[in-house]
C-alpha cells in the first residue's frame, strides 16, 4: 500500500472491515488497471473498491465523508478525458458489477444498474421491439453510469438526442452516502429541484448512481443510408446546412473532412468513388417506416445531386457497410500521422461551421500539425484529431499550441469546448474560456452544496491540470483500435 496518513490509513482499514478482501483490493493488476482511464494518465490511490451491491456504494460514502477520503467511481474506463482517474488518490468505486438490465415493455422503459454496458442495454431493448439511442462510438464497452456522468452522445444525436434526452430518473447516493431518488419509474416528475439533470454530465462530482430508468422508443422499421462526396470540406459543411434547412431529419449526419478521407483511402485502402479521390464526405442516414424512408430517400437524392460531386446510397445491409467502412477506418488509420492523439469534442453552431473549416486550415498550416477531423455535423460536435509524436518535444509543443487556439477559436465562434467527453482533467486548463466566472461560481456553489466535504472526483472540472507534464501509461485497452501501417504504394 502506497505511504499514506495515518488517519487515511485507518480509514482504508475501517473500510476492509467493512466490505472485505473480496471487495476491497490494496494492490494487485485490477488495482493498476484502475488508476487510469482512456487518457493513460495513471496515479496512485490506496484502495480499490469492487462494489457488488448498492450496500457496498453507501458504507463507502460514508466512510470516506467521515474520514475526507478522495473517492473516484468509475466503470469501463473510456473515459477520454481523464474524468475516471483518481488524480487526488484516496479510493477508487468500481461499479462495473451493478450491470442489471430490465426492459419494461409495457412502460417503454429499461432499468438498469451504472455497469449495464451501452451496447447491451441496446441489445436487449431491441429483442423486444424497442429502441435506446444514444450510441457512442464506445458502446460495446461504455456504461451506462459513465455516458450518464459525461452526457453522452453518438452518431444518431442527430435526430434523437443525447443521453440526458433519455434519463427518465435516478437513484443512488449523496457524497455522506445517504441513498436518494430523483424520480421514479413514470415520466412525468415535478416535485421540487431537478436534482436528476444536475447529475447528468456532472462526472461524478455531485453524486453516485445505483439505477438509472431509460426512456425506450419503438425500434425503427427500416434504415437507408447514403454518402456523398464534395469538392471541399466547406462545400460539404454548406451542404449539411442546405439538408437540414430544407427540412430533413437525418438519423445520422457524419462529416469526414479531406484529411480523415486521405487516411482511410490512402492508409487504409478504402476506395469508395471511382477516379475522386481525397474528396471530404458526409455521410447520411435516415430511419422511419417504409413510407416516410421513400420520401426522405427522393428528397436525399435531389439534395446529392444539387450539392455533391458523386453519391452512393445502400440498397443491401452488406452495401450499408461498404459506406460505412471510410468511417471506421479512418480513425485507426490516423496513426500513421503520429504515435498520439488528442481527441478534442467541440461544438460549432451550424451557421459558424463554413469559418471553422476555414480555421482548422489556418491552424494546421500554423502549428505544422495534421488534425484530420470528422463528427456529428447536424449538431456542430465535430472529433478534431490532433496527431503528434510524444516523444517529440517540439511536436508536443506544437500540439499543445494548436489546442489552445482551437478551444479559444470555437468559444469565439459560439460553441463550447466539449460535446459529449467532459472536461475531466484534459480541458480542466479551458473552462475559463469556455465558462464566465459567474457561471463557474454558480458551478461550485452547487457542488460545495451537494458535496460540502469535497470528497467525489476532486480535481475535475474546475481545478487546471497540466496533462502534457505527466508521462502516459503504455497498455492497450480493450477499445483501443489497432494502428492501420501506411500502404506502400
Amino acid at each position: 500500500m502506497a505511504r499514506i496518513s495515518k488517519k487515511r490509513q485507518q480509514a482504508t482499514e475501517k473500510l476492509l472491515e467493512a466490505l472485505g478482501t473480496r471487495k476491497v483490493k490494496l494492490e494487485g493488476d485490477a488495482k493498476y488497471m484502475a488508476s487510469f482511464d482512456s487518457l493513460k494518465l495513471a496515479f496512485a490511490y490506496d484502495a480499490l473498491v469492487i462494489a457488488r451491491s448498492e450496500k457496498d456504494v453507501g458504507a463507502t460514502l460514508q466512510l470516506a465523508n467521515e474520514f475526507r477520503v478522495p473517492v473516484t467511481t468509475r466503470g469501463a474506463g473510456t473515459s477520454l478525458t481523464g474524468s475516471a482517474a483518481p488524480a487526488k488518490g484516496g479510493w477508487v468505486l468500481d461499479v462495473s458489477n451493478l450491470n442489471r438490465i430490465k426492459i419494461e415493455k409495457t412502460k417503454s422503459m429499461a432499468i438498469v444498474g451504472p455497469g449495464a454496458v451501452v451496447g447491451q442495454i441496446q441489445a436487449a431493448a431491441e429483442e423486444l421491439g424497442l429502441f435506446y439511442p444514444p450510441d457512442p462510438s464506445s458502446l460495446k464497452y461504455s456504461t451506462i453510469g459513465g455516458n450518464i456522468a459525461c452526457n453522452a452522445g453518438g452518431m444518431r444525436c442527430a435526430k434523437y438526442g443525447v443521453t440526458r434526452d433519455f434519463v427518465l430518473a435516478l437513484e443512488g447516493f449523496l457524497p455522506t452516502g445517504e441513498k436518494v431518488s430523483w424520480g421514479g419509474e413514470y415520466k412525468k416528475f415535478a416535485t421540487g429541484y431537478n436534482i436528476r439533470d444536475l447529475w447528468i454530465g456532472s462526472e461524478g462530482t455531485l453524486g453516485v448512481v445505483t439505477k438509472a430508468v431509460l426512456r425506450l422508443l419503438p425500434k425503427p422499421e427500416k434504415k437507408w443510408t447514403i454518402l456523398v462526396a464534395f469538392d471541399s470540406d466547406l462545400k460539404a459543411l454548406q451542404a449539411v446546412q442546405k439538408l437540414l434547412g430544407d427540412g430533413h431529419n437525418p438519423s445520422i449526419l457524419e462529416f469526414l473532412d479531406s484529411n480523415s478521407v486521405y487516411c482511410a483511402e490512402e492508409i487504409a485502402g478504402v476506395k469508395l468513388f471511382k477516379g475522386l479521390s481525397l474528396k471530404p464526405l458526409l455521410l447520411v442516414e435516415f430511419d422511419g417506416n417504409a413510407a416516410q424512408l421513400r420520401a426522405d430517400k427522393k428528397k436525399a437524392i435531389e439534395w446529392a445531386k444539387a450539392t455533391g460531386l458523386a453519391y452512393r446510397e445502400a440498397r443491401t445491409e452488406k452495401e450499408t457497410e461498404v459506406l460505412w467502412s471510410a468511417r471506421r477506418a479512418c480513425s485507426p488509420a490516423m496513426f500513421s500521422m503520429g504515435d498520439s492523439k488528442i481527441n478534442e469534442d467541440i461544438v460549432v453552431p451550424l451557421e459558424s461551421q463554413a469559418k471553422f473549416a476555414r480555421f482548422l486550415k489556418q491552424m494546421q498550416k500554423k502549428w505544422k500539425i495534421n488534425a484530420p477531423t470528422f463528427g456529428h455535423a447536424a449538431d456542430g460536435n465535430f472529433h478534431v484529431n490532433i496527431m503528434y509524436t510524444r516523444s517529440d518535444k517540439e511536436e508536443c509543443k506544437r500540439a499543445k499550441g494548436a489546442v489552445a487556439d482551437l478551444m479559444k477559436k470555437v468559444c469565439e465562434l459560439g460553441g463550447t469546448i466539449s460535446g459529449e467527453h467532459g472536461i475531466g482533467l484534459a480541458k480542466t486548463p479551458f473552462m475559463t474560456v469556455a465558462r464566465n466566472e459567474a457561471e463557474i461560481g454558480a458551478m461550485k456553489a452547487i457542488k460545495k452544496a451537494l458535496d460540502p466535504k469535497g470528497i467525489l472526483n476532486p480535481g475535475k472540472i474546475f481545478e487546471p491540470y497540466e496533462v502534457w507534464d505527466k508521462a502516459l501509461e503504455k497498455v492497450k485497452l480493450p477499445w483501443d483500435k489497432k494502428p492501420i501501417a501506411k500502404k506502400e504504394s
